[in-house]
């Protein structure tokens, strides 16, 4: 029994697409059913595959329908958190999805799912990601500070919905624990946040983490041991459609 992981599949069955690199990058091209085969190979019926945002571009959930009976149809138990383009999830409709879609998918939301000894915990997240003012160097020199505080109280918010994950979790008795996020921990600008403070503060083993899309976009944020923790980026495109094992 493994553990892995996975965002941003992007998924449009049903929906039109208009995202340029997803439209004309080499690596999207037929990337559901590279996806596919590469999970068939790798995830078997008794692990369990989290999908960590962005799963549709459906602005709702009858433009979703076939991107989710694609995500049943992959092996393994599958976990779903909430990525800033599904637009078909709302947080305070969670329970909904749940009655719908289980027990073939679990939309993990305020609440944690558990594997062995560990509690799976996780929310969106946020991240300030500009605009940004750059000079001739490429070198940032400034950035809209508005939208900065506005960014700052949607942080604030995913924080406490991570805390009240951990808090459950940690209330039935969980001591060990993977940390899930959609957005990275952190931006471009900061190498701490509310986000691995947190992580710190509860032990969490690993950070996963998707939404860094194209080559220029991949190091934005933590790789590898900070702190501590383990940090993992696993937007598909990172990952050439190959799920990351996170546990054995």
């Amino acid at each position: 029994m493994s553990l892995y992981a996975i965002g941003d599949l992007h998924l449009h069955y049903q929906s039109v697409l208009k995202a340029p690199g997803q439209l004309h990058g080499r690596v999207w091209k037929n990337h559901e059913e590279k996806f596919k085969k590469n999970c068939a190979k790798l995830v078997t019926e008794v692990d369990t595959l989290v999908l960590a945002g962005d799963h549709s571009w459906g602005k709702n959930l009858p433009e979703c329908g076939q991107d989710l009976l694609y995500i049943c149809g992959l092996p393994g138990r599958k976990i779903l958190t909430r990525g800033n383009h599904d637009m078909f999830w709302d947080a305070k409709k969670t329970k909904k999805l749940n009655e719908l879609y289980q027990p073939h998918l679990t939309f993990l939301q305020d609440s944690y799912e558990s594997y062995r000894d560990y509690a799976l915990v996780g929310t969106k997240g946020y991240t300030f990601e500009g605009p940004f003012y750059i000079d001739r160097r490429g070198r940032i020199v400034g950035w809209d500070e508005e939208a900065e505080d506005h960014a700052k109280k949607l942080v604030d918010r995913e924080l406490q919905r991570l805390r009240k994950s951990f808090e459950l979790a940690r209330a039935d008795g969980y001591r060990k624990y993977i940390m899930f996020l959609h957005y990275p921990p952190t931006s471009i600008l900061e190498e701490r946040s509310g986000f691995t403070d947190m992580a710190e503060e509860y032990g969490a083993e690993q950070v996963i983490y998707a939404h860094c899309h194209g080559e220029s976009r991949f190091y934005d944020s933590i790789h590898g041991d900070f702190r501590g923790r383990t940090y993992h980026l696993v937007s598909g495109d990172y990952l050439r459609w190959k799920p990351l094992k996170v546990l054995d």
